[in-house]
């Protein structure tokens, strides 16, 4: 659906690199340039597949070609700046002012090409903050979310880089909407997203409890700090994640469990009562949850209508999508990867293209340049 937009991606690491793949995945043409010495993710291992190379660098580099251009270089210099001349969309994660000093800003090329979306990726913004470095764990740290992660005294980051994930969501659905828009009003625009921003928003609940509430979110492992039960419970031979949301399906799991009395009691007859009360519940519930397995807890508790399973590592992760019939996993060119995850019935993403070796297309990219 995307077929006729042209994306210069000068990003590299993960976030920027995000949006260009999402964007190649829905069809654009998509240029990954890069320095002479690479994409840092390249560089990123082990862990490293069948040809030595950082598995790292394949997550967000697929449906893309490569050219190496040395903005610092005279020569090159030019090709970049034809190259977003003709761009529909140009992506770059440098600190703020970086390209323009190689005349590559969004207001030197917005001259040239009116129509360009100009999508930048910043750590901190270009205000007080536009000199500060921005790698997820740090925004992570900083941005609140290792205060209510992991258990309670021990802050914990996330087990991927999800503040930089989700900013490349966040700046990929606001460069289609400029794209949209772009069609109404005959003009580009410049897109910004934050990583520190990103994270605010990425608190969700949490944020709202402070911003309405006043009150400060705290670490709780995984119970959730709203429901209960809504976490794990110890059952025999693992941990089980049960999540009852409602007082309907609160009910049927403690049926199930064989303390259908629970549900009567006031401590725990309503979610309030019941998150004032978890300590009293939950060692209740794991007396119950002792007697059988979490295989055999997950099935019977789906099948009275409570969502529980067990804690999975990766490969039984992709192991369960396989079993739900879930086309989780695709391949190109020898590489796997894990499909775009939203299904469109007309116009479906596509992997065309693994993702390219360092200027593996840099001959074709500069004749057409120059040409």
């Amino acid at each position: 659906m995307l077929d006729d937009v042209l994306v210069a991606d000068f990003s590299r690491v993960l976030a920027g690199p995000l949006v260009g793949m999402t964007l190649g995945d829905l069809g654009a043409d998509v240029i990954k340039v890069e320095s002479p010495g690479g994409d840092d993710t390249r560089s990123w291992k082990p862990p490293v597949d069948a040809e030595g190379g950082a598995t790292y660098y394949h997550a967000a580099n697929r449906n893309k070609r490569s050219v190496v251009l040395d903005l610092k270089d005279d020569a090159d210099n030019v090709l970049a700046r034809r190259l977003c001349e003709r761009a529909d969309v140009v992506i770059a994660n440098f600190r703020p002012g970086t390209l323009e000093r190689f005349g590559l800003g969004y207001e030197q090329t917005a001259q040239r090409n009116p129509l360009v979306v100009y999508c930048e990726v910043s750590g901190f913004g270009e205000g007080a903050g536009a000199e500060l470095p921005g790698y997820d764990p740090l925004v992570q740290a900083v941005g609140g979310l290792m205060s209510i992660t992991g258990p309670p005294g021990q802050p914990s980051k996330a087990g991927v880089a999800l503040v930089d994930v989700i900013a490349g969501l966040y700046a990929t659905t606001a460069v289609l909407a400029a794209l949209r828009e772009r069609e109404r009003s005959g003009r580009g625009q410049r897109v910004t997203v934050s990583l520190m921003q990103t994270v605010l928003a990425a608190l969700i609940n949490q944020a709202t409890a402070w911003l309405l509430g006043g009150a400060v979110p705290a670490a709780a492992g995984n119970a959730h700090p709203s429901i209960e039960p809504f976490a794990t419970y110890r059952a025999a031979g693992g941990e089980l994640m049960i999540c009852a949301g409602n007082d309907r399906q609160f009910r049927a799991l403690v049926t199930e469990l064989g303390l259908p009395e629970l549900a009567d009691e006031p401590a725990f007859a309503t979610n309030a009562a019941r998150v004032t009360n978890r300590e009293a519940l939950r060692p209740r519930l794991e007396a119950a949850l002792a007697a059988d397995g979490c295989a055999s807890w997950s099935a019977r508790l789906a099948a009275v209508g409570v969502p529980a399973g067990p804690i999975n590592d990766v490969p039984a992760a992709f192991a369960y999508a396989a079993s739900l019939e879930l086309d989780a996993v695709g391949e190109v060119g020898g590489v796997k990867t894990v499909r775009y995850p939203a299904a469109l019935s007309r116009t479906p993403a596509t992997l065309r293209r693994r993702p390219p070796g360092l200027d593996e297309h840099g001959d074709e990219i500069r004749r057409w340049l120059a040409g």
